[in-house]
């Protein structure tokens, strides 16, 4: 019987595991995005983002228990630093997992894994978006407006 186990152990020890997924969180951390197949990257998703909602308080204990998690100075200091500024008003769902195929090798389901408010394609498709606000046909009616008084004085005399 199942009993709710949910937890996806990867094929792997926990010692393993442990060291993977913290390995592959302090490259996201760093490179804001990684390729890896879709199983690991939800695997990676359960761990990192209370890492993420750690962060922004930027305390002693906070840097610490993060730190008992990474192993890696440079990933700390740039999750606190930079990455906790920009989530700071984001309440959860910190991370995105974009599909992009099945990988050549094995056929295993490969995706994208980032931080969502560092995809820069994305943030500039919804800016140019969200400022457009003008009405439709609007010239169209002042244009048809000033024909209208163009010709009307004209076929009454």
């Amino acid at each position: 019987m199942k009993h709710i186990k949910t937890f996806n152990h990867l094929s792997r020890k926990h010692s393993h595991r442990k060291a993977m997924l913290a390995n592959m969180a302090i490259s996201l951390i760093m490179h804001k995005r990684i390729n890896t197949t879709v199983a690991k990257a939800k695997a990676l998703r359960v761990y990192v983002e209370p890492l993420l909602t750690k962060a922004k308080e930027d305390s002693t204990n906070s840097r610490r228990v993060v730190f008992s998690y990474l192993q890696n100075k440079d990933a700390v200091t740039e999750l606190f630093r930079e990455v906790s500024q920009k989530i700071a008003n984001r309440n959860g769902g910190y991370t995105r997992i974009i599909k992009t195929g099945l990988r050549l090798g094995d056929a295993a389901e490969m995706c994208f894994i980032e931080l969502v408010d560092y995809n820069e394609a994305m943030l500039k498709n919804a800016a140019p978006a969200a400022k457009k606000a003008t009405r439709r046909g609007g010239k169209k009616k002042s244009t048809e407006a000033a024909v209208v008084e163009e010709t009307t004085p004209a076929t009454a005399e």
